[in-house]
């Protein structure tokens, strides 16, 4: 259990809307240099870097030196969930409004390494509803028909096994629902965006910190989500 002392720490860090920008920027699951990270931002490298060193000193960031360059990543897993339930919590609490992001956003995206929004959601209900996942301890386990059905689509289980969690909850920020976390939901979006199911929005959009973020269903994918999981096209 965390001392108050703690959890106070871990507001500060999160209390700033300059971090929170550089955060949610994270949750694409890209190592960021702290540059890309001061232009999401809207602010200078110094700064940036400044904000960066409190964050990593913190345990929500880790750094890469490789070369010239010092990538950002969030921490672990754990920090993507606890920022995702708490855009959750934020959009529960906040006035009524129009829901700000648009609707492509709303509806594919990714949070970390695994896919959210109303098609995360769709594939969670899916994966359960035909039974190709089960309750477990601590998440879900595939089933037998679960284990032929998601290597048929090119899921790569056996990757998806070395994950500390193969499969949990995560509650999405949008749509106040579950969608899947953990190793499975990693290599389920591996394989959509593989094989280029799912495409990436352009990482450069001025005045987007969220742009990263963004994904969008192809022709292609709704069809072959359609045939194996009975999904909307």
């Amino acid at each position: 259990m965390s001392s108050p002392a703690d959890l106070a720490r871990l507001a500060d860090l999160l209390g700033d809307p300059t971090r929170a920008v550089m955060l949610q920027a994270l949750l694409a699951g890209e190592a960021l240099t702290a540059g890309e990270l001061a232009r999401a931002a809207g602010i200078g490298a110094p700064a940036a870097s400044a904000h960066l060193a409190k964050l990593a000193e913190g345990g929500l960031v880790v750094v890469h030196p490789q070369g010239r360059h010092r990538y950002h990543r969030l921490a672990s897993e754990e920090v993507a969930a606890a920022i995702e339930t708490l855009g959750g919590l934020a959009a529960a609490t906040a006035p009524q409004r129009r829901w700000p992001h648009g609707e492509a956003f709303r509806t594919a995206r990714l949070c970390y390494d695994h896919l959210a929004g109303r098609l995360a959601v769709a594939l969670h209900g899916a994966l359960v509803g035909r039974g190709w996942i089960q309750p477990a301890a601590g998440g879900w386990t595939a089933t037998t028909a679960g284990e032929a059905g998601l290597a048929a689509m090119g899921v790569d289980l056996k990757a998806a096994r070395t994950a500390r969690r193969f499969a949990c909850d995560c509650m999405d920020w949008s749509e106040r629902r579950p969608h899947l976390a953990g190793g499975l939901a990693r290599e389920i979006a591996s394989c959509c965006l593989r094989r280029h199911w799912l495409t990436r929005a352009t990482a450069e959009c001025a005045g987007d910190p969220l742009a990263r973020r963004r994904l969008a269903l192809t022709p292609e994918g709704g069809r072959a989500l359609h045939a194996a999981l009975g999904l909307a096209a």
